[in-house]
């Protein structure tokens, strides 16, 4: 049961303290891809591609730092790497308080979007 517990469920921090400023966001995106060997290296690419398009992330940002993404880009590159693992649960801890009114109402629009679309149950925890 354990060897399945990477898929079972992910939890979505606050895009912050969930992304290092030193990496870009396709790296960081692919990082449970290789830690979890779930897919080969040389088909990563696609799969971070795939990923960023389905958050509404543009291809041209994956060589982005965070630094360089508004927060509510930060967010979906954090959402994109939850996703990675194609988890059946996302635990999202308060994802849209840091984002304006206009971001919020567009990120748990996409969020709402992914889980018809994936089939993914998710819990939000709010303040």
């Amino acid at each position: 049961m354990a060897g399945t517990a990477r898929q079972d469920a992910a939890r979505l921090p606050g895009p912050l303290a969930a992304l290092d400023r030193r990496v870009t966001i396709a790296k960081q995106i692919a990082e449970p891809l290789d830690i979890h060997k779930l897919i080969p290296r040389e088909h990563q690419t696609d799969r971070v591609t795939e990923l960023m398009r389905a958050v509404g992330l543009r291809v041209d940002q994956a060589d982005r730092y965070p630094h360089e993404l508004s927060g509510g880009q930060r967010q979906r590159a954090v959402i994109a790497r939850a996703l990675a693992s194609r988890p059946k649960l996302l635990v999202c801890d308060e994802p849209v308080s840091a984002l304006d009114v206009s971001i919020q109402a567009q990120v748990v629009n996409m969020m709402r979007d992914l889980q018809e679309k994936n089939g993914i149950a998710m819990v939000f925890i709010g303040a």
